[in-house]
Order: structure tokens, then sequence, then C-alpha cells
């Protein structure tokens, strides 16, 4: 069994390897084959002024000038050094523009990840101990509606209803307009985090509840579920005893094959709620065409995702061993 893990992680790291190496060929395709111009973009209203000569000089010194491919092997070669670039949106290297940003990106999809996880667990376990009855239908459109509901849409509802009529909480940002981050409070950053938390959590509860769901029923409506109460065994016991571990790790391996989801509702709740994560500088360096920073951030997102992605398929292989005869 330790044998066939080694070897499935040693596939997945290889295939880890191929898969960041074609997206960052891929961002780089498509980021050329944009109508961005990123010189353009970069001198933003002063093009006005800027003749052509300056602006191929500038062009040059960006290595624009060379041939695509040329650009591609530079940069995977400058990767291998270490050197991921220099970002133009934000006139800084990627790696300093990254490790500024990625605290928050982390703190805030980590603890909507987390959250989404447990609040969709326990939905689900009560769902499936009243099936058929009035709160289950609730929860169940509940996640239905969560679901079918775009996550920038959910933002900006929360964000008008809890921030601009209620005003219950910030409407923007990390902390206080014009205070630097070293000197925000503690419970200045919380009440900025709660709004933007909520929305993501709320974003990822759906399908770990009607995944949880689902298990749960199956669980419960087994043979020695129905031996066990029989014996007269409660309901709240049984769920206790044999439904929460039964259905726990089933709801793990969703929970790992959703940070993708989780990634990618961040990009744009960041940018309703102008959270200064590595979510809104990707959509920045689209709208720029700052390639460098777009593909940094292209590739560590698809360590995170394929390596949630690897987990949860190892949870897969413990839950059901019919599968470890494919590793």
């Amino acid at each position: 069994m330790n044998v066939e893990i080694i070897n499935l992680i040693a596939i997945r790291f290889l295939r880890l390897c191929a898969l960041v190496l074609c997206v960052a060929f891929a961002v780089f395709l498509l980021m050329k084959a944009s109508p961005i111009d990123p010189v353009d973009a970069y001198l933003g209203p002063a093009m006005a002024y800027v003749g052509p000569e300056q602006k191929m000089q500038i062009a040059a010194i960006w290595g624009l000038d060379r041939p695509v491919y040329e650009q591609f092997l530079r940069w995977a070669g400058n990767i291998l050094t270490g050197d991921l670039g220099f970002s133009i949106t934000y006139n800084a290297p990627v790696s300093e523009v990254m490790s500024g940003r990625i605290g928050a990106s982390l703190t805030l999809t980590g603890l909507a990840w987390l959250l989404s996880g447990l609040l969709g667990f326990a939905l689900g376990l009560v769902s499936a101990a009243y099936e058929g009855r009035w709160i289950d239908r609730v929860i169940r459109l509940y996640c239905y509606l969560l679901a079918a509901m775009p996550t920038f849409w959910l933002a900006m509802l929360m964000l008008a209803l809890f921030s601009v009529k209620l005003g219950w909480t910030p409407n923007c940002c990390a902390g206080p307009i014009g205070v630097p981050s070293d000197q925000v409070s503690l419970l200045e950053r919380i009440q900025h985090l709660i709004l933007p938390l909520s929305a993501l959590t709320l974003f990822g509860v759906a399908q770990i509840a009607l995944h949880s769901r689902a298990k749960l029923i199956e669980v419960l409506q087994s043979d020695y579920i129905t031996f066990a109460r029989a014996q007269g065994a409660r309901q709240g016991d049984i769920i206790l005893r044999h439904g929460v571990r039964n259905a726990a790790l089933p709801a793990l391996t969703v929970l790992f094959a959703s940070i993708g989801e989780i990634f990618g509702g961040a990009i744009l709740a960041e940018q309703v709620f102008a959270w200064p994560g590595l979510g809104r500088a990707t959509v920045e360096a689209g709208i720029r065409g700052d390639v460098a920073l777009l593909l940094a951030i292209a590739m560590l997102m698809t360590v995170i995702v394929s390596t949630g992605n690897m987990i949860a398929d190892l949870l897969y292989r413990v839950v059901d061993p019919r599968l470890r005869e494919g590793a």
C-alpha cells in the first residue's frame, strides 16, 4: 500500500510539472493574442505624450520586440533561476508583488474553505436526519440557490445590503482607507474580513452539504443501521456514532476537490470588495497585459488546485479500496 501511494504521488508530481508548463504556455499565448498593448497599458493617460520611438524603446527593454517563442524561452529560463520577472502593473518584481499579497489571499480563501466545509457538513447532516421534512426542503432549496448563484452577484448583494444599506460592515479593503497595513489593529482586520469571508464561505457550502446529505442518507438506509434501530438505538445516537464517521471522509474528499472553485470565487470576491490579494492582482494583470505577473499567479494556482485534487484522490482510495487497484 505504501509503495502504491508513493508511486501515485510520484506520477502525480510529474503530471503536475507537465501541467504547469502547459498552463504557462497557454496563458502566454492567450496574453500575446490579447488586443491589449502592454506598453500602452503601462503608460496609461501618459501615452498621448509618448512618441512611437519611445514606445519602441520601452518594448525593447521588456523584450517585447523579440519573437514570441524567444520571449517564452527567455521567461522559462529566468523561472529556473528563481526570477519571476517584473510586473508592469505594480512597477515591482513579481516576487515582491506576490509575497505582499499572498497572505491576504490565503487568509481569505483558507478560512472560507475551512468554514464552508464545516458549515456544509453540518447542514448535510441535519438535512439527511430530517429527510423529507420541511427543514430538509429548506436546506436543499438554499443549497440549490447557492449553487446557481454567481459569486460576484452574491458578493455585490451582500455589499449593498450590509455595507451600503445597513452600514454594519466596511465596504472595501483589508483595513481603513489611508491607514498603513502595519498600523491596522486586529479588530479592524476582522471587521473588514467578515463580509468577503461570508460571501466566499456561502459560495462553497452547497456542494459539501448536498454530498454529505446523500452519503448520510445512504448510511442510514444500510442494514446495520436498520438492525441498530431494531435494538432501540435513537436517531441522534445513530447519526453521531455511525453517520458522522462514515460521511466525514467522503465530505473531506469533496472539500479538497473544491479548492479550485474557492480560488475561482475568490478572484471575483476580491475584486468586488477591493481585497488586496492575488485574485484582484489577477484581474489587474489581465486588464493591463502584465504577462509576467499573470503567469506567476497562474502557475501558483495550478499547483494549489492540483495538490488539492491529488489529496482528494488519495482520500477517495482510502474510502473505496477498489480504486487502489488502479493506483
